[in-house]
């Protein structure tokens, strides 16, 4: 969540330079549109204003069916518990690549700035929800003052208004002494309260008007977008762009109210209905009520909105098209800015994985993992097919620890700070907790080592600019390197998940990205673990160890056989019992049982 307010005020700019915009173009084009597309131009923003709380990007909604598939097309393997010798432990295993060093690091404490303006975000919603009960508890009251109309000539104007609207639905309609002006409150079932001062102080074709107003609200729905304008300004309490582009929007749709009563009228009624608000204007006032609609404003507002009646036309066809066609454009320039802020509505710990069109099953593999919180993904070449266990955690990031070390090695060859023919790093004499560390590394004995200080000291040669710009054209995770480049993948801001190893491996063994043939088959060789006669298999065993807990095991890889090529990913977690060691025995188990390797 911390990681996530950050995100939220950045959309904020964004969003708040969309109204400023909306703004501008709506006080150019305001003669060209009609009242009604005006103020439904504001439902964009307002639209927009819940994308960031979305946490899915907007190329995901429409994979919804494809996602549906993948529980269709399932592939189990037996749920009951399988054996897991310790096959990497076993003679006939090549004896030196399991080892799986790591060195623990510090739990991280959230940003201070992030939890103080996630604290001010939440307090300043609480606020603003005691102010909407308070309005609410308010309405409440006077609804249960309040009276059905007794007034029959009222009664009978109401019922010409419903019929003169084609309106079947019954909406009762209530009078009270505690409004000064009229409302219509309700989403399913709708009222109309109107003041006793009004009913006895004016006459039957000035109430007519009033009640037309009102109905155009519920004709419209406006109370929709008052729970919206609510929401908007409950979330967005911080932001005065908000609430100018709220108060636009209410003032727009009385303006569009008023609008569509005009065109219901003669034009000699038009001045008559204007002298409804001027005369009402002492008397009328916006309703301070959050789920209603009123005929009341400022007196700013009715000036507006006298001017428009003052000036009003009923719109011709032409016009019609035009404001038609310009909502649409500017519907289309909003839709193209969602995916932005889905992408920071996202978590940054969840990889948005469009599915649609891959060929995805579910595999049962539960009874492999035991005791850890776990996932599989394989990914056959030939077949273009993916076989996962747990999408949930397929999808999520973690961080990556030492399978990075395929990339950073990949990295430091491209720029030649290593070469296939040399990569030979002297050790400095520094004390490491492991003794096979304590000597000078090829990158074939750091590979299968894990030794940290020789990928420390490729990347300080590298440099972080020019790391940022590899991870960035590969596609690495989330692409945070942090600004500690001793430590950025261990346990700390780079992070990854399972589903994107693999694509990477793909990426990677067919050499998507353009790096050069030799350095490839370098890596490749780093990461051989063996090979026999039906295939040979290549992975990288990488342990996350917080304040001295092994909580997360990778062993990640492939298997390259005569015929084909399959890749895999495989992540566990645990409070304190998850290795790269465990992650391979598993893994090595599972493909062992799908036929797809054996020594």
């Amino acid at each position: 969540m911390i990681d996530f307010i950050i995100h939220f005020l950045i959309c904020n700019l964004l969003i708040s330079g969309l109204i400023g915009i909306l703004f501008a173009i709506k006080k150019i084009l305001t003669s060209h549109l009609t009242s009604r597309t005006q103020y439904n131009l504001w439902f964009l923003p307002l639209c927009l204003m819940i994308v960031p709380f979305i946490p899915v990007q907007s190329d995901q909604i429409f994979s919804l069916l494809p996602w549906f598939t993948f529980f269709n097309h399932k592939d189990n393997l037996s749920n009951s518990a399988v054996n897991t010798t310790n096959i990497l432990n076993s003679p006939d295993t090549a004896s030196d690549w399991m080892n799986d060093f790591t060195v623990s690091v510090s739990s991280r404490t959230p940003s201070l700035i992030g939890m103080i303006l996630f604290g001010i975000w939440i307090i300043g919603i609480l606020a603003m929800i005691l102010l909407v009960l308070k309005s609410s508890f308010r309405l409440y009251r006077i609804k249960q003052s309040s009276l059905p109309l007794q007034n029959r000539e009222v009664r009978e104007l109401y019922k010409k208004c419903l019929e003169e609207m084609h309106i079947t639905k019954k909406i009762p309609i209530y009078s009270t002494a505690f409004l000064r002006s009229p409302v219509i409150t309700g989403l399913f079932r709708p009222r109309i309260y109107l003041p006793i001062h009004l009913i006895s102080d004016y006459e039957s074709e000035k109430i007519r008007y009033m009640l037309l107003h009102e109905l155009q609200h519920y004709r419209y729905k406006d109370n929709i977008s008052n729970y919206l304008l609510l929401l908007a300004g409950i979330l967005y309490w911080f932001n005065p762009l908000v609430w100018l582009a709220s108060r636009a929007m209410r003032n727009d749709r009385e303006v569009a109210c008023d609008s569509a009563v005009l065109n219901m009228l003669d034009a000699d009624s038009y001045q008559d209905y204007g002298y409804t608000l001027i005369n009402f204007a002492e008397k009328i006032s916006l309703s301070p009520f959050p789920f209603s609609s009123s005929l009341g404003g400022t007196i700013k507002q009715l000036e507006q909105r006298i001017l428009n009646i003052a000036t009003y036309k009923k719109p011709s066809s032409f016009k019609k098209i035009q404001s038609i066609t310009f909502f649409a454009v500017t519907a289309i320039l909003f839709i193209g800015v969602t995916p932005v802020l889905t992408s920071y509505a996202a978590s940054s710990d969840q990889y948005q994985w469009n599915t649609s069109g891959k060929n995805i099953s579910n595999l049962d593999l539960s009874g492999y993992f035991e005791q850890h919180d776990g996932s599989f993904v394989l990914y056959n070449l030939n077949s273009d097919q993916w076989s996962l266990y747990n999408m949930d955690m397929a999808t999520t990031r973690t961080a990556p620890n030492s399978t990075y070390k395929i990339y950073d090695a990949l990295f430091a060859l491209e720029e030649d700070i290593i070469t296939p023919e040399y990569s030979l790093i002297t050790w400095d004499q520094e004390d490491y907790p492991f003794e096979t560390w304590e000597q000078d590394q090829t990158l074939q004995t750091a590979m299968s080592g894990s030794v940290n200080w020789y990928f420390e000291t490729l990347d300080n040669q590298i440099g972080k600019d020019v790391l940022q710009s590899y991870i960035q054209k590969i596609g690495y995770g989330n692409e945070n390197l942090g600004s500690n480049l001793s430590s950025y993948w261990m346990e700390s801001t780079l992070k990854i998940s399972p589903v994107e190893q693999v694509e990477l491996l793909n990426a990677f063994y067919q050499n998507t990205f353009g790096f050069a043939p030799e350095n490839i088959q370098t890596v490749k060789n780093s990461i051989q673990l063996f090979s026999s006669a039906h295939g040979t298999l290549y992975g990288k065993t990488g342990t996350g160890r917080i304040d001295g807990q092994n909580v997360s095991g990778w062993f990640i890889g492939f298997v390259e056989t005569p015929e084909n090529t399959y890749f895999f990913a495989t992540n566990i977690q645990s409070e304190n019992k998850a290795t790269g060691s465990t992650a391979a025995e598993i893994t090595l188990s599972i493909l062992s049982d799908l036929n797809l390797w054996r020594q």
